[in-house]
């Protein structure tokens, strides 16, 4: 009995680092994106303030409004590890009320970027305006590509369970699915601090001096 019960939670395609393959792949994968993202944040920072006209990071950035949909992006994180839990001890239930939640949460904060992006392109900032224009919708905007391939990749997780098809011996596809979300709202952290903190902190310097 003990036999059976570890062969039915043991990975199904364990490697020799003990992880299961696809979990490998999955932080192979993440490792890669890490040099994408980190190549545009260091072609944003060299390009910061090269900018020959407005408008400004300064002039532009909204801290309110980014904060809140960064405070729904990092909920959204929390919402998926009660999902994650939920599944886990076999609650499909309540698996499908969170990760239902988590997809909302990410729709919301996909609102709030394209809110933005209009009110940006309104005041005349777009990728072809400027320096800053151009590495700000190319950085953000990959950043909105991945959030948006995560909703619908939560949205099969919950179509699948209410189908029947993520028993428990899918935890770690939900698993996976789960780091892959994680990383995207830990990317995010970064991108608001290099890009939206650092503006505040420039126009507060420039008002001083």
């Amino acid at each position: 009995m003990a036999q059976a019960a570890h062969a039915e939670h043991a990975p199904e395609h364990p490697t020799s680092t003990g992880l299961d393959n696809r979990k490998l792949l999955m932080w192979l994968f993440l490792g890669s994106d890490c040099l994408f993202f980190g190549s545009l944040i260091a072609t944003y920072l060299i390009n910061y303030g090269k900018s020959l006209v407005g408008p400004y990071p300064h002039e532009i950035l909204d801290i309110l409004v980014t904060s809140v949909s960064t405070f729904v992006l990092l909920l959204s994180s929390f919402m998926f590890v009660l999902s994650l839990a939920a599944h886990t001890r076999g609650d499909y239930r309540a698996f499908r009320v969170w990760v239902l939640c988590t997809v909302i949460l990410g729709c919301t904060f996909l609102g709030f970027q394209v809110f933005e992006f209009q009110q940006f392109v309104h005041e005349g900032l777009t990728p072809r305006t400027n320096l800053f224009g151009t590495t700000f919708f190319t950085l953000t905007g990959f950043h909105g590509a991945h959030v948006t391939i995560g909703v619908v990749w939560l949205l099969s997780l919950f179509f699948l369970s209410l189908r029947g098809k993520l028993g428990p011996d899918k935890n770690l596809s939900v698993d996976i699915a789960g780091l892959y979300w994680h990383f995207v709202d830990v990317v995010w952290i970064v991108i608001f601090t290099v890009i939206y903190l650092s503006g505040v902190v420039a126009g507060t310097n420039a008002a001083g001096g």
